[in-house]
């Protein structure tokens, strides 16, 4: 019987190989380890090949791919022997392998299912060298203290570390059981010399093993941090204790309850306010300091206490105190000083503490604020002021709920509790220019707050308690009622601001503006002296608007010039060591306020004139206050029709066409000219200043009659100007803002003004002093107003 012979198994390895693409890492070699196998095609790779020989080749996939191909693999990988094959109930396997050799990828025998590779193996390159001997120990004692160091490596790990005897071998279970990247543990498997792969292992040892010691370090100061929280929360507790025992407050939150609770105590709610500030006060109580409720609830309960909830004490003011400081703050204003002293007057007669709502309504720059706090000045209250322009939210007036991060009362409820009473005088600036969005309108918020029948139980969302806010003193501010709603305005008392004559300006400046502009701009009261002319240049020649506001800009903007001046003399005579000077004194004229200020933006003398056939002079009311209009028509030989132009709004263009109408009528009656002249010619209507937008019926008879001295060929009356809206059938009817309108009048040196006759009631509101001058005409037909201007 011949012998049998024993061959290594490296021996018997085919030269083909059924590949299985691994995703999660490679296995090295020498290795008994169990893996799934749960793709279809890699299962009955696995069935065949159990059945056959048993080799596999497990190679990594080095491109992600649904299904992988022989080209998405790595070109290395490790042959295996199927020892023990189990089937699951999914159709998937559990295969328990033992890994014998690396291999190479020679060439694609079938490029995927099955992956099919015909393959070489890779053989060790060893040298006995004392260094490959150094590295084995080197590696197997470093890896020694990371296992002792790490609960993850087991004792049998520790024991096959040890029994290994091979340097390779070694390399290749110590990178299998390190916690390194795939694509890392793949180049190491792909070294085929024994001392450089030894080499590399070592170095991810080094990175583990610092990796490890910055772990400890962590988990050290982590242990720490609870010894010390833990350590200060028994010395908190014994705190505690011995407060308790001594009869102080236990901890910040018990003292802050206690705060609390006492300020509740002396307001000595009832009813539903009473209910709710209990519910609120027990929950405080009982909640954590460390919740996020905690906080919400205190700061509620902040708000609660920091409000005036108790009544005011009885006025005791001056009727006439309060006339004179109303006077010696401001100039002219007659309506507003009368009103406000009645409204006092009515206050002490009735020893009535009630609010009142009054709408101050002006151009820009005729003092609204301003009158706001002399208003508060006067009943010697406190002033709190707000503006609303642009405001889009709801919330802004009545707050936000609790249930929002960051919720806040509205401005009325955080006005209270900055001014710490529960009368003081609100001003409520801009209120034509809020908006509304999707989170509201503010406007209609405003309804509740500014009615006296139902403020008295006004309800703000966050605090969601009734508070009384009728005692307050509403005054609101706006350039124009035209954007505010007609429900906001019946409740409130509107009274108008028009603008300032010359005259007025002049007064204002010397009272008023240029004690405040020495004084801001570090200048001393007798170190400038203006002239009557000066000022009067200033007003007509840099400053024509309505209010003061440009008045005090250009003031500003001369003082600052001066004090440049002295402070350049100052320092020239400090470095020339010479003794300084008395305070320079400077005096203003025309000539000065030209070398500060430039060139008139409106030059001396030019004023608006209709000194021309076909032009006539209009008054218009804006914004910004009153202002005059030059209406210019002209005809020229062509088809008939009838051009606008100036910007005009709809109405104006419809009260065009009636001006149209009623003049060709005349035209034809009066003046006889040719039925055929208008189909002749055609007629063009235009309003100067193109770029600004201009509406309303009100140049209605100012269009007709630059219409009618086009058609004459004459001038109308020299220094006049009109104002009306035109009917068809010639009747002139009312228009609104004759003050403004006069006061824009005054300004152009208009000595004449045509005006409705229905509109003779409200020169008795229009100021002597800017009626001082003006010869006014109420008309209540167009030809009347004719007759004035285009005379016979």
């Amino acid at each position: 019987m011949a012998e049998q012979s024993v061959v290594p198994i490296e021996q018997t390895l085919p030269p083909k190989l059924p590949i299985v693409a691994l995703t999660g890492r490679p296995i090295f070699p020498g290795i008994f380890t169990p893996i799934m196998v749960g793709n279809p095609t890699d299962v009955r790779i696995v069935d065949e090949t159990a059945s056959g020989d048993g080799y596999i080749g497990l190679t990594l996939i080095e491109h992600e791919a649904e299904s992988p191909d022989i080209n998405d693999l790595y070109r290395v990988g490790t042959v295996a022997k199927i020892v023990k094959k189990i089937n699951l109930p999914d159709g998937g396997l559990n295969i328990f392998i033992s890994t014998i050799k690396r291999f190479k990828i020679k060439k694609a025998i079938s490029p995927s299912n099955p992956i099919i590779a015909a393959v070489s193996y890779i053989e060790d390159e060893e040298d006995g060298t004392s260094e490959v001997k150094a590295l084995t120990r080197a590696l197997i004692s470093e890896m020694k203290q990371i296992s002792e160091n790490n609960p993850l490596f087991s004792e049998e790990m520790r024991l096959n570390m040890v029994n290994i005897d091979h340097p390779g071998k070694i390399a290749d279970f110590i990178t299998s059981i390190l916690n390194i990247d795939k694509n890392e543990q793949q180049k190491i498997l792909e070294v085929a010399n024994v001392r450089k792969r030894m080499e590399q292992v070592l170095v991810y040892i080094k990175k583990e093993q610092e990796l490890l010691r910055i772990q400890k370090r962590i988990q050290r100061e982590i242990n720490e941090k609870i010894e010390k929280s833990q350590r200060e929360y028994f010395l908190k507790e014994e705190l505690k204790v011995i407060k308790t025992e001594l009869g102080q407050a236990a901890d910040a939150k018990s003292s802050e309850y206690k705060r609390i609770k006492e300020k509740l105590d002396s307001f000595k709610f009832e009813g539903e306010i009473k209910e709710t500030v209990d519910q609120e006060l027990e929950k405080f109580n009982l909640m954590e300091p460390n919740s996020a409720e905690f906080i919400v609830t205190r700061n509620y309960l902040d708000w609660i206490v920091a409000m005036p909830w108790l009544d005011p004490p009885s006025e005791s003011f001056d009727l006439s105190k309060a006339a004179a400081i109303l006077e010696s703050e401001h100039y002219g204003l007659n309506d507003v000083k009368t009103r406000i002293v009645e409204y006092l007057a009515v206050r002490k007669l009735r020893r009535d503490n009630k609010g009142s709502i009054i709408c101050l309504v002006g151009p820009p720059g005729v003092g609204k604020t301003s009158v706001g706090r002399s208003i508060s000045h006067a009943l010697g209250k406190r002033f709190f002021r707000f503006s609303v322009g642009g405001m889009r939210d709801e919330a802004e007036i009545k707050g936000h709920r609790r249930t929002y991060i960051g919720a806040m009362p509205g401005k009325i409820i955080q006005g209270l509790k900055v001014c710490k009473v529960k009368d003081p005088v609100f001003m409520i600036d801009e209120i034509d220019k809020m908006g509304a969005s999707f989170q509201g309108d503010p406007s209609s918020a405003l309804l509740e707050a500014l009615d006296p029948e139902q403020n008295i139980n006004f309800r703000d969302h966050y605090l969601d308690l009734p508070f009384d806010i009728s005692r307050i003193f509403f005054i609101v501010t706006a350039n124009t009622l035209d954007s505010i709603p007609a429900p906001l305005i019946d409740r409130m008392e509107v009274i108008d601001l028009p603008g300032y004559i010359d005259t007025e300006k002049l007064e204002i400046a010397r009272h008023y503006l240029l004690p405040k502009s020495l004084a801001k701009n570090g200048l001393k009261k007798n170190q400038v002296k203006y002239t009557k002319e000066s000022l009067l240049h200033i007003a007509n020649g840099y400053a024509r608007e309505a209010g003061v506001r440009n008045f005090e800009k250009n003031l500003d903007k001369i003082h600052r010039k001066l004090a440049k001046q002295i402070v350049e003399t100052e320092e020239k005579k400090a470095e020339d060591r010479e003794t300084p000077a008395k305070p320079a004194q400077f005096a203003i004229d025309k000539k000065a306020v030209e070398k500060h200020l430039g060139k008139p933006i409106f030059p001396e003398g030019v004023y608006k004139k209709a000194d021309r056939p076909g032009t006539a002079i209009g008054l218009a009311w804006t914004s910004m206050g009153g202002d005059t209009l030059i209406i210019e028509a002209t005809a020229t030989p062509g088809k008939e029709g009838f051009t606008l132009t100036g910007k005009m709004g709809d109405v104006m263009k419809e009260s065009a066409t009636i001006a149209m109408t009623y003049a060709r009528k005349l035209a034809l009656e009066k003046y006889g000219l040719a039925p055929d002249w208008f189909e002749r010619n055609h007629i063009h209507l235009h309003i100067p200043e193109g770029a600004t937008p201009k509406d309303g019926p009100s140049a209605g008879i100012t269009m007709a009659v630059a219409l009618l001295s086009m058609l004459s060929g004459r001038i109308i009356a020299p220094n006049i100007a009109m104002t009306g809206e035109l009917s068809l059938t010639g009747s002139v009817l009312p228009i609104g803002g004759l003050k403004e309108k006069t006061v824009a009048a005054q300004r152009n040196r208009a000595k004449h003004i045509i005006i409705p006759k229905r509109n003779l009631r409200d020169l008795d509101d229009i100021p002597d002093l800017v009626k001082k001058g003006i010869e006014f005409h109420p008309v209540a037909r167009f030809e009347e107003a004719l007759c004035i201007a285009l005379p016979d």
